[in-house]
């Protein structure tokens, strides 16, 4: 039996707190504007992820995780900019003006977004497999969509939430270019920029903060929920790359969908069932995929956190206590090998 995968677990788990909070915080959009909340939300991360990495300064030493450099700003900038201010606002948008059970769904559009932009834009491979399961996703997206009734209904709330995963899109692709960097440094930033922005346009505007409650509550849900779910999103793309890690990822909105059903007592019509259905199907066909050929590794420097395998088996220039995990700048050497792969921070080949 092969093991299963550390990325695949990091990228459930990432879903797992992510799927909780949409039905979480559509409880806190009647004390506060959607604004307003997107902004404590990604507030509550950075604060929450600045006092871990302050209790963790001095406890790593050789296992630390590799810094940001400058040369990481203008990726790291555009991921704040799509994922931190533009994305949560429209998906608040989008969250109120629909159910949170259907919005928990519509969410799977941001895997297939991603997947698209990854293999168009940034050439990462992305077989039929995982085409299809893109297909079936989208056939559940549109049927959710689309409303019968008289007279045309443009279904503002489900195409705010559409834009939200395309800015999520843009933003995961942006972070896979910075993923071998600490993750939990990257998600403090992400959630301090874009809290202080989104907070900042919320009170020119007009808006005020409610009771003290309903604000910790915010900051406590974007910790959970976007905090620790981007740490462990951006660990998973350094083992599955962007289009698989959103795949995995695509389990979100189902535990969010059953805990909308829950708390709002929403029951889920045919159209619903049926595009829960079809967007489980895309998503088995993601998590089923095996990818193995023969293929060549070229000399490759970088740094980050890593152990001793097929992959890296340098030698180092200074005094090493061979403790493991650890980080330091490192050189590939050219390797042809065939083994099961993802498109990783080591397999970005061409096919």
């Amino acid at each position: 039996m092969r093991p299963f995968p550390q990325g695949i677990v990091q990228a459930l788990a990432a879903a797992a707190l992510f799927g909780i909070s949409t039905p979480l915080a559509k409880l806190l959009l009647g004390s506060m504007s959607p604004l307003l909340l997107a902004g404590v939300l990604y507030a509550g991360s950075g604060i929450g992820l600045l006092a871990w990495m302050a209790l963790r300064r001095g406890l790593r030493h050789s296992a630390a995780e590799s810094s940001l450099t400058r040369r990481d700003a203008p990726w790291l900038a555009g991921a704040v900019l799509f994922g931190g201010v533009l994305g949560p606002v429209l998906m608040m948008l989008g969250l109120a003006r629909t159910t949170a059970s259907t919005a928990a769904l519509l969410l799977n559009l941001e895997s297939v977004l991603t997947a698209v932009l990854a293999w168009a834009v940034f050439r990462e491979n992305v077989d039929r497999r995982v085409a299809l399961g893109m297909l079936a996703i989208v056939a559940g997206a549109v049927l959710l969509s689309w409303q019968r009734r008289s007279g045309v209904s443009v279904p503002w709330g489900a195409l705010a939430i559409a834009g939200a995963c395309l800015c999520w899109a843009l933003d995961n692709n942006l972070t896979r270019a910075v993923a071998g960097s600490d993750p939990v440094q990257i998600a403090a930033i992400k959630g301090g920029v874009a809290g202080t922005i989104n907070i900042a346009i919320a009170l020119a505007l007009g808006y005020r903060f409610p009771h003290l409650l309903p604000v910790l509550a915010a900051g406590a849900l974007g910790f959970i929920g976007y905090g620790l779910s981007l740490v462990l999103f951006v660990l998973a793309l350094r083992h599955l790359g962007t289009a698989r890690t959103s795949a995995y990822f695509s389990t979100a909105p189902f535990l969010g969908a059953a805990l909308a059903m829950a708390l709002f007592t929403e029951h889920g019509s045919l159209a619903f069932l049926l595009a829960g259905a079809l967007m489980a199907i895309g998503v088995w066909l993601h998590v089923s995929e095996r990818h193995v050929h023969e293929h060549e590794h070229a000399v490759l420097a970088h740094n980050h956190r890593h152990r001793h395998d097929v992959h890296h088996f340098h030698a180092h220039d200074f005094p090493w206590d061979g403790q493991e995990p650890h980080t330091h700048p490192h050189v590939h050497e050219q390797i042809i090998h065939s083994h099961p792969h993802y498109p990783d921070s080591h397999h970005r080949h061409g096919h």
